[in-house]
């Protein structure tokens, strides 16, 4: 059964599944899929502003912009769904976003007036006392334009790279237009978000369910193996680590791969373990611990870079794979040296120090 409530009673997102697809027809509506973090937002009588994470982690202390501009807007109660983002430049800078979880609360308060959040609102869940998760998204949208009336939040713009500056509340925009829905697809514009969800316009809410549909971005793209990492039972490989090549000809960590059955990873292991030797070497390596991967394994073992993979990824992002690729097939007529960043049609990016550059 999936949670229905997180940081004790506020409800919990409602999820999307994935789909190769957008599907069209009567009743589907759309919205951009944002590239940021996962938010809960609950007003109290009080006025006291909470930010919490999808499974619940309070956001607020680390977004206190976010949080005075939500404060600023209007006293609650109410309850909304929605994402925190960081928009720069026109795109959407997710490594910025990621930097704002610092544990020291001087340079949390230093990068909220250096690189600000923006928090994009798309659904209410609670207005004042009343429950709105049994409404359709149609009667939560209009309540939520009232709503954001009230409290003067500005609608974001269809265009999407021309968002006002941060920090600032804005409602998300959306469309039952396919064609419209696939012009934020397809991000000619560059701003960077993650795809499209699509929801159905007579849907309640359904918290902790996967009851929308979402839509990613995806291409194909041949890597080398330049390593791997155990599973938890340690009879096996728990990730691939993949690379590419630069024009110079040094290998660099590009991301991993873990779509393999059990039988699967066990068979690799055998004979990965016959090809251990030096890989990354000058170039990006996978990193270690660090404040981001607390209690993950992060130990990795290096193998001679002779193997080629086909994968699917969603996109690129600071020279790595923003999510993890999923494998399609060996790729045994390709010599490792010929799998370049050219196949994306960038320049390999500059990395300028091994802290900058670990994997987080």
């Amino acid at each position: 059964m999936p949670n229905r409530t997180i940081a004790g009673d506020l409800p919990a997102p409602m999820l999307a599944k994935l789909q190769p697809e957008m599907p069209t027809g009567e009743g589907w509506t759309y919205e951009p899929k944002w590239d940021g973090f996962r938010t809960i937002v609950a007003v109290g009588d009080d006025g006291v502003v909470r930010l919490a994470s999808r499974d619940g982690r309070p956001l607020g202390r680390y977004f206190p912009e976010v949080v005075d501009a939500v404060a600023s807007s209007g006293d609650g109660p109410y309850v909304a769904d929605g994402e925190i983002v960081r928009v720069a430049d026109g795109s959407m800078e997710f490594d910025e976003l990621q930097l704002r979880l610092h544990p020291a609360e001087s340079r949390v308060r230093k990068l909220a007036g250096e690189i600000p959040a923006t928090l994009v609102v798309f659904d209410l869940l609670r207005d004042a006392a009343e429950d709105l998760t049994g409404m359709s998204l149609s009667e939560r949208r209009t309540r939520l334009g009232a709503h954001a009336t009230t409290l003067g939040w500005a609608e974001a713009p269809g265009e999407l790279p021309s968002m006002p500056p941060a920090p600032v509340v804005l409602v998300a925009p959306w469309t039952d237009d396919p064609s419209g829905a696939q012009v934020w697809f397809d991000d000619e514009d560059g701003l960077g978000q993650d795809g499209i969800l699509a929801k159905r316009a007579d849907q309640q809410y359904l918290p902790g369910e996967r009851g929308w549909v979402k839509v990613k971005h995806r291409r194909t793209l041949d890597v080398v193996i330049g390593g791997y990492r155990l599973s938890k039972s340690r009879d096996g490989v728990g990730a691939l680590l993949l690379g590419l090549y630069d024009d110079d000809g040094t290998l660099h960590y590009v991301g991993h791969t873990s779509s393999f059955k059990a039988a699967e990873r066990r068979e690799m292991l055998a004979e990965l373990r016959k090809l251990e030797g030096p890989s990354f070497e000058g170039g990006r390596a996978p990193g270690g611990p660090s404040r981001w991967t607390a209690g993950r394994d992060l130990e990795w073992v290096a193998i001679e870079p002779v193997l080629v993979a086909e994968v699917t990824i969603d996109r690129m992002q600071y020279g790595r794979f923003r999510h993890a690729a999923t494998f399609v097939r060996w790729r045994d007529d390709r010599h490792p040296e010929s799998v370049r960043f050219e196949q994306l049609g960038v320049e390999p990016p500059q990395w300028p120090d091994a802290d900058a550059t670990a994997e987080t």
